[in-house]
């Protein structure tokens, strides 16, 4: 199940661990990404606090924490070759697994329809 953030992060969740990204659409807005920064295996994240960086060539721009959790697997490939958030955004260019503190929190996220909606 796919829910949305209105800050344009993706979570894909199985059980209490969140798959977490940005979207197809604030892929486009950025451009084309020439950096990535993770946040540590273990680290603590905060709902709405800073999880990542991202820049492209035409900013710089903050990946947040969709929920309260800890963080269990980071992406390296992204860090490595930032173009593949923009080349899939929402599949392999998943920035991080979050170990979720309360998994019932995710129900009052976007579903795919309101975030479209969102975005219009």
């Amino acid at each position: 199940m796919l829910k949305f953030t209105p800050e344009h992060e993706w979570l894909k969740l199985e059980g209490d661990i969140a798959t977490v990204g940005i979207t197809t659409h604030a892929a486009e807005q950025l451009g084309d990404l020439v950096f990535v920064e993770l946040p540590e295996v273990g680290a603590e994240l905060t709902k709405d606090g800073n999880a990542a960086t991202v820049e492209s060539v035409k900013a710089a721009s903050d990946v947040y924490a969709p929920l309260d959790g800890e963080v269990t697997e980071v992406n390296q490939a992204i860090v490595d070759d930032p173009s593949l958030v923009n080349s899939d955004p929402q599949g392999a260019a998943w920035f991080f697994k979050l170990k979720l503190k309360n998994p019932s929190d995710a129900d009052a996220l976007l579903d795919e329809s309101a975030y479209k909606d969102l975005i219009g």
